[in-house]
């Protein structure tokens, strides 16, 4: 009898998965059960499903491959369409999607002519129901029976944040989803105010898309801190040593203040910072293991910002694009928080602000985006699969809205705080667990070791 697992989700989290269970000699045929949802291309989820070229990978190429045994396959995989690519260059997401579609699909193709049994299953799980023996999948009136099953989904869809006039929404001049709002944008000549909540890499993308589109539009984004992402170096740069006395330090005091005054002493003592937070990725998730859950709340409510901006940052070329956009008075950055946005009756929206400095802003945009990063608050969240499995106590929320709670194993843990040995996460739903889990680095390596698991 051949082993059945199913994986819920099509992005490409799910697809790295797939790729790592096919690969494997199993003395048993497989049967995998694959629901990619609507995703269409599948493999490819929000992170690249992208046709834009104007949106990078903030990741050089060499370090992308889908597969841990074949970091490289993607350098590989571009050099075959341009021999001039390097493995230090960042290319389009959208070149990221193709190639792992093609992994999986040719992965598919050989696991099948091996005697694996391979369904791809273009729908949405309605619902999930592990127990002590397997987990039932249900799709509407049907449902299945698997050994395991593997939560794939990525990030939550966009909540709206507090304070928009429904009206505002309804009308369309308030955006909750920007990548939605990308896929229909036009090309226009008319002048427009265009006002973004959010200064990430989400925001990045929407700006350097609707600045293109939209050459007479004006830009004012507004976050807490005012900042843009840190940026790549145009050369990689090894990290100077293994970071292991930085990590030790940070091991002997887990407290987030410690933390914080650890790295900025490394980050001093050299020319450049960025080899330091870069050294730290080996062992970011081990450290966020070992800091207490009070530790975590405090780096999450006053570190967060600092951490994501040097962490995730953007490569060279395009910051030069939106140092541009700010050179030539196309973008404005403010520090301060929204607080209301309402409709007006000519279909503008009146934008109230209140700014760091400790003014009072009324701004008038025609446009206004949301792009505020990740969702991954399970407990408030609107996916339907994660709110009736929430519901049902078959998983249970991080306390900090981080995702699901799991344990070391990716099984997720019930109502009770019993771990799941049929039922199991990974990717965006881990971040209360693993912190950094969101970039293919971590992906592959999470994909690699679960596939492990779940045919033993």
């Amino acid at each position: 009898m051949s082993k059945r697992v199913a994986v819920i989700g099509g992005g490409a989290a799910g697809a790295t998965l797939v790729s790592e269970l096919l690969a494997r000699r199993t003395p048993r045929p497989l049967h995998l059960d694959w629901y990619t949802g609507s995703a269409h291309p599948f493999a490819r989820g929000v992170a690249y499903g992208t046709s834009s070229e104007r949106h990078l990978l903030n990741v050089r190429a060499a370090a992308m491959g889908l597969s841990a045994a074949k970091p490289q396959g993607f350098l590989d995989y571009a050099q075959g369409i341009d021999a001039k690519v390097a493995g230090a260059d960042f290319l389009p997401r959208r070149l990221y999607g193709d190639y792992v579609e093609s992994e999986v699909r040719r992965a598919i193709d050989d696991a099948r002519l091996r005697g694996h049994v391979v369904n791809l299953v273009p729908v949405a799980v309605d619902a999930v129901v592990p127990d002590a023996g397997g987990v039932d999948i249900f799709v509407g009136e049907a449902s299945s029976r698997v050994d395991r099953a593997v939560l794939c989904v990525g990030s939550l869809p966009p909540r709206q944040i507090p304070g928009v006039d429904p009206a505002a929404i309804a009308h369309g001049n308030y955006v909750v989803d920007p990548w939605s709002y990308l896929a229909g944008a036009q090309e226009s000549d008319e002048p427009r105010e265009v006002m973004l909540i959010g200064m990430g890499l989400t925001a990045v993308d929407v700006l350097l898309d609707l600045a293109s589109l939209w050459p007479n539009a004006r830009f004012t984004a507004i976050s807490r801190h005012g900042h843009t992402p840190e940026v790549h170096p145009v050369k990689a740069a090894a990290p100077a040593d293994s970071g292991a006395e930085l990590v030790e330090e940070m091991r002997e005091e887990p407290a987030a203040r410690a933390w914080m005054q650890h790295i900025r002493e490394a980050a001093g003592q050299g020319e450049d910072w960025r080899p330091v937070i870069d050294s730290l990725r080996p062992h970011t998730q081990a450290l966020w293991h070992e800091l207490p859950m009070e530790e975590r709340a405090r780096f999450l409510r006053h570190a967060r910002w600092a951490w994501e901006r040097a962490r995730h940052r953007m490569p060279p070329q395009v910051a030069a694009s939106v140092d541009a956009l700010e050179h030539n008075g196309r973008l404005t950055r403010m520090r301060g928080r929204l607080r209301h946005v309402t409709l007006r009756p000519d279909g503008r929206l009146d934008v109230d602000l209140h700014l760091i400095d400790g003014a009072d802003g009324m701004r008038v945009a025609d446009l206004v985006v949301q792009t505020v990063g990740l969702n991954t608050d399970v407990q408030r969240g609107d996916h339907p699969l994660l709110r009736q499995l929430c519901d049902n106590g078959h998983v249970r929320a991080d306390v900090l809205g981080l995702g699901l709670d799991a344990d070391t194993t990716f099984g997720v843990l019930d109502a009770a705080g019993n771990t799941s040995t049929h039922l199991f996460a990974m990717g965006t739903l881990l971040r209360g667990l693993l912190w950094e889990t969101t970039a293919m680095p971590e992906i592959r390596q999470q994909a690699r070791l679960l596939a492990d698991r779940l045919i033993s």
